[in-house]
């Protein structure tokens, strides 16, 4: 028994030792925001900061004794893991962008593709963690830091000149507004929960890291493999028809519009939008099973749009199953060309997707809405 208690005694001792030899992480107490909590997420990440401390403080005394301090401190060195944006002389920005990094910017950047590196069992410098590192700055960061920073998306000037109003208010849904009421207490939490400010920061930080997480996830498992899907069906796009306005996808589910943008914007080189390098349908199955039913859907005009490259046709739309079959059985009838293969399934109001039971008929249904 002595012994035992004499190895237990022993266990702590080293428990206590690896607790307190990790990395102490400072940031300011009082109000928190979305770029901090998300800053000390992102360095707990990595192996070496995992079971940090965190000191929440604005004493300066306090803060020198941390091994890496964020948003506060006035100070921006790497060198001594110093990474506040406050100063006046701070104008810090991710590299080729305009946008100036808060705290949670200023961590990813030295950071962020070791934390991409180590999800994907990769080498920092592996093309696809490079990849993945623009990206999520792109898709993730960049707008955490612009909040913080007071930086809008569109210009306000040009807004104004423009005469453009918002249609509703939207600001109480974005990530850094749900952060920043986790600063009051959860009247929702269970009794005994602890509501101190540091719990709520605790909080905060694990809400925001977990959505920067489950981007970094979809990110790797999701987007990436969907480029090498897309880049194959648009190289060969004018195998499946010569206009090489269609592509077909081997599966449904497929991330394909950023790439397929992409893809276009590098066909057209310095010539700007090449209109020749554009594609209007994309065809794919609904999942994955034997005899699945196809879909054909039009590009939109621009990522964000709304607005179809070239919608199915207005005769189709709102149209389902045999009432479509009809309808496009009298235009080819009229028009002397090819019918259509019967099973449409439906087409949109607006005209942006319809369906088909096969493949088959999917790609006529893309083909005869191309040359009308």
């Amino acid at each position: 028994m002595l012994r035992f208690r004499q190895y237990f005694k022993m266990a702590e001792t080293a428990s206590k030792k690896i607790k307190t030899s990790s990395p102490l992480i400072g940031t300011h107490n009082g109000h928190f925001h979305a770029d901090e909590a998300l800053a000390v997420y992102l360095l707990r990440l990595l192996p070496n900061y995992a079971s940090s401390p965190l000191v929440r403080t604005r004493d300066p005394a306090k803060l020198e004794t941390c091994h890496t301090v964020v948003d506060v401190g006035g100070v921006y060195d790497a060198a001594i893991n110093r990474y506040d944006h406050h100063q006046r002389t701070f104008s810090t920005t991710f590299p080729q962008r305009l946008t100036k990094l808060s705290s949670a910017g200023l961590v990813y950047m030295h950071f962020g593709r070791a934390i991409i590196a180590q999800h994907m069992s990769l080498p920092e410098d592996h093309a696809d963690v490079n990849l993945l590192y623009e990206k999520l700055y792109t898709d993730f960061i960049e707008a955490i830091d612009a909040n913080d920073n007071g930086i809008s998306a569109y210009d306000p000037a040009a807004v104004a000149a423009a005469n453009l109003e918002k249609r509703f208010k939207d600001g109480g849904i974005t990530l850094a507004s749900l952060v920043g009421d986790m600063n009051n207490p959860d009247p929702t939490s269970p009794p005994g929960e602890p509501q101190d400010e540091d719990s709520l920061f605790g909080r905060a930080s694990t809400l925001i890291g977990n959505a920067f997480t489950r981007k970094m996830h979809h990110a790797s498992t999701s987007w990436l493999p969907a480029r090498t899907t897309v880049g194959s069906a648009y190289r060969t796009r004018t195998e499946v028809h010569p206009s090489g306005r269609i592509i077909v996808l081997p599966q449904g589910g497929v991330p394909w519009k950023e790439h397929l943008y992409n893809f276009e914007a590098e066909a057209s080189g310095d010539k700007g939008t090449d209109p020749a390098a554009q594609v209007f349908y994309v065809l794919y199955p609904e999942n994955a099973m034997e005899g699945a039913k196809w879909r054909v859907q039009c590009v939109s005009v621009a990522e964000s749009s709304f607005e179809s490259r070239k919608p199915l046709p207005e005769a189709w739309r709102g149209v389902r199953d045999e009432d479509l079959d009809g309808v496009m059985a009298a235009e080819a009838e009229k028009s002397g060309q090819p019918k259509t293969p019967e099973g449409a399934v439906f087409v949109h109001a607006s005209g942006f997707i319809g369906g088909h039971k096969t493949r088959e008929g999917a790609m006529a249904m893309a083909v005869r809405s191309l040359e009308q």
